[in-house]
């Protein structure tokens, strides 16, 4: 049996990833000190894999598929095909950004301020690349890491570090002077891989079910009764895919209603349904969504 290879972010992604693909339908079980989990599945043979090298292992064949950011793509300008986006991190569902930051008292406001400056940063080809299409001669080291601390202590002009919020940043007396990049999680594929039908077959497989797994987390169901005088006001109040499912029940007198709304909806539609008379509502989590 061919088994198709997959490489799974190690670091910050690994325990998100793992846990997305639990909820896709995959048991990933890392062993101590082993870079190669166990997975419930015998098409499959899973690596652990930094973010930052995941594209070039994947473009020179040694993995068939893997997970990394969007950002490292860019980076290693890895010839790879982007399958799909799966938007989600180590803390949330949303994107993170590339930002330039300098110290609060930086009298550097854009990045074409950046002339004669040092840059700390992990993305040192990304950036040396942005400031060249600017025309910003400025000078760009790595940094292996503690990179915003390096402009706290004054030992660069600035850094171009990856946040979710910029809490941190702030927190640090740092200033965000632009973002550079937005990322996201993207799964690629070795383009030869995809001209294999049946790894094409098992990469549209996990493809899928990665979405819907994630498609998921957005939405609940929501489940209540209802007298059928009410329905009208009650459906107007219901968002839903298409229209909300409504059954009679046992009493005549009596419908259940069912539908899928944003997490974020819940907490004022509930009060909302609640006062137009709905009863025994109930709302639960989904896995997947298609």
């Amino acid at each position: 049996m061919t088994k198709l290879k997959l490489g799974i972010p190690k670091g910050s992604l690994e325990e998100a990833t793992i846990a997305l693909f639990k909820q896709a339908g995959w048991t990933i079980a890392p062993r101590s000190r082993n870079y190669y989990p166990d997975v419930d599945d015998p098409e499959l043979a899973c690596a652990l894999v930094r973010a930052q090298e995941m594209a070039p292992y994947v473009a020179n064949g040694t993995l068939d598929l893997g997970l990394t950011g969007l950002d490292w793509i860019m980076e290693t300008q890895a010839e790879v095909s982007q399958v799909c986006t799966l938007t989600y991190s180590k803390a949330s569902n949303q994107r993170s950004r590339w930002v330039l930051l300098v110290r609060e008292d930086s009298p550097v406001r854009t990045v074409a301020d950046l002339k004669g400056c040092k840059v700390a940063t992990e993305l040192v080809g990304f950036t040396r690349r942005y400031l060249d299409e600017r025309g910003v001669d400025a000078s760009v080291e790595f940094s292996w890491g503690a990179t915003e601390a390096k402009v706290v202590e004054g030992l660069v002009d600035a850094a171009v570090e990856i946040t979710e919020t910029g809490s941190t940043i702030r927190a640090h007396g740092l200033r965000i002077v632009e973002d550079l990049l937005y990322t996201e999680t993207r799964l690629i594929a070795n383009p030869r891989a995809l001209d294999d039908p049946v790894k094409r077959a098992k990469i549209d497989q996990i493809a899928l079910m990665l979405q819907a797994a994630l498609a998921a987390r957005h939405k609940v169901a929501l489940k209540l009764n209802i007298r059928a005088a009410l329905i009208d006001e009650i459906v107007a109040l219901l968002p839903s895919l298409h229209a909300p499912t409504v059954s009679h029940l046992y009493d005549p007198e009596w419908l259940a209603v069912e539908t899928i709304v944003d997490v974020e909806a819940v907490r004022t539609l509930i009060p909302r349904l609640r006062a137009a008379g709905a009863e025994g509502i109930l709302e639960y989590e989904l896995r997947k969504m298609l």
